[in-house]
């Protein structure tokens, strides 16, 4: 479930002056960015298997130093089109509801320190598969920093049993 303070403690920080970090992500040449309290770690993902009749999303489970972790690809998540070439990736530690995922990238980036100075709310024309999933961008040096809402991402579940609802 996704706590309903998450967006709005978000947008406060960024309007209260105070400087966030995020860890950068990509997903082709786009990139994204985690809130860093909220990544465990980073590792490469290995010895993936599948799980039959998951959502498109789910890559699969993975051992994570003794851990069982569920693989969510952020591409197929966001609706992306597939990579051009298959490469081992590189993976996300997160953690919600005392449960452990790998959200599976093209690749990781740098921590960024930034202000709100370059902060924005999420723009209209931003991909309407990503909105509800932003938090918000960041403008930097002619590059758009998308900051993935973490509780979102991992909810996927309850949107579908909410669709399938109505």
């Amino acid at each position: 479930m996704k706590p309903a303070n998450s967006n709005a403690a978000a947008s406060a920080a960024a309007k209260d002056g105070a400087t966030q970090e995020f860890v950068t992500v990509f997903v082709g040449e786009t990139m994204f960015g985690l809130a860093i309290n909220r990544v465990h770690d980073v590792f490469i993902p290995t010895g993936i298997t599948p799980v039959p009749l998951a959502p498109p999303e789910i890559v699969g489970l993975l051992n994570l130093r003794g851990r069982v972790v569920t693989a969510i690809c952020l591409r197929r998540r966001l609706g992306m089109p597939r990579a051009q070439t298959q490469g081992a990736g590189m993976a996300i530690g997160l953690e919600q509801a005392g449960e452990t995922f790998g959200l599976v990238v093209d690749g990781v980036g740098e921590v960024l320190k930034l202000g709100p100075d370059t902060h924005e709310a999420v723009p209209i024309n931003l991909d309407a598969r990503w909105r509800n999933l932003a938090l918000g961008v960041h403008r930097l040096d002619g590059k758009l920093l998308v900051i993935l809402d973490v509780d979102g991402l991992l909810s996927f579940g309850a949107e579908r049993a909410e669709a399938s609802a109505a």
